[in-house]
C-alpha cells in the first residue's frame, strides 16, 4: 500500500466501480512551518468562541481514544451513499470503512503532526469532527463532518467562515480536499472556494482574502 487503498467490486449492473482513500494526494506539501502549539491553541479557542456565538450547547474539544468507535461510525456514515449501490452485506461494508478511517487516521498524524483533531459535541454528546493544521503560510481544513442529523444548522458555515476570517486577517489561504460530488461543494463554491487543481480522486480547493473582496 504506497500510500493509497484501493477496493475493486462489480455492481448489479456490472460496471466496474472503485473506491479509494488516497494518501498521497492529502499530504500538506509546500505549506511550510507550522504554527507554535500556543497558537494551535488559540486558533481552538477562537472556533468554540464563534460556535457558541449562534450555537451556544456546541462546543470543540481534543480528540480522545474513547471517540474511536464515533469517529468509525461517522466516517461510515459519510460514505454510504457512496457504497449504496456496491453488493456487498453491512457487516462487509462496516469492516471496509473500518479499515479505511484507521489508515486515513494514521496518514494525518503521520502528515500533520502539529495537527488540531477535534471532535464537535452538543450537550456533550459528539455530533461530528473537524481536523485542522495551522502553517505561517495556510491552513489548511483536513477534514469537516458533521451526524446527519445535525447537518444543515449552519454549524460547518461558521466553522469555514471563521477560518475564513482568521485568513483574512493573517493574509494566508486557507485550502482544502474534497470528492468532486460531495455535497460540502455548494457550501464551499457559496464562500468563494475557487478549484485550483484535481488531486487523485479529490478536487484540491482554495479560498484567498482577495477571492471575495
Amino acid at each position: 500500500m504506497a500510500g493509497s487503498v484501493r477496493v475493486q467490486w462489480r455492481s448489479h449492473a456490472s460496471a466496474r466501480c472503485s473506491v479509494r482513500f488516497d494518501a498521497e494526494s492529502l499530504c500538506p506539501e509546500r505549506c511550510g512551518k507550522r504554527l507554535s502549539d500556543g497558537a494551535a491553541q488559540r486558533l481552538q479557542v477562537r472556533l468554540v468562541a464563534a460556535l457558541q456565538d449562534g450555537h451556544r450547547d456546541v462546543t470543540l474539544r481534543d480528540e480522545r481514544d474513547e471517540d474511536v468507535p464515533f469517529l468509525c461510525g461517522l466516517y461510515a456514515e459519510v460514505r454510504a451513499q457512496e457504497l449504496a449501490p456496491v453488493d456487498w452485506s453491512e457487516a462487509r461494508k462496516r469492516t471496509f470503512t473500518d479499515s479505511q478511517f484507521a489508515l486515513q487516521s494514521e496518514h494525518y498524524r503521520r502528515h500533520y503532526p502539529g495537527a488540531e483533531f477535534l471532535v464537535i459535541e452538543r450537550d456533550g454528546v459528539p455530533i461530528g469532527r473537524v481536523y485542522l493544521c495551522a502553517f505561517v503560510d495556510t491552513i489548511r481544513l483536513m477534514d469537516i463532518a458533521l451526524v446527519e442529523a445535525q447537518r444543515g444548522q449552519g454549524i460547518g458555515t461558521v466553522l469555514v467562515r471563521e477560518l475564513m476570517q482568521l485568513a483574512r486577517e493573517r493574509g494566508t489561504t486557507l485550502t482544502l480536499h474534497v470528492e468532486p460530488h460531495n455535497p460540502a461543494q455548494r457550501l464551499y463554491a457559496r464562500l468563494g472556494f475557487k478549484f485550483v487543481e484535481k488531486r487523485s480522486v479529490y478536487d484540491f480547493l482554495e479560498w484567498t482574502p482577495r477571492a471575495t473582496s
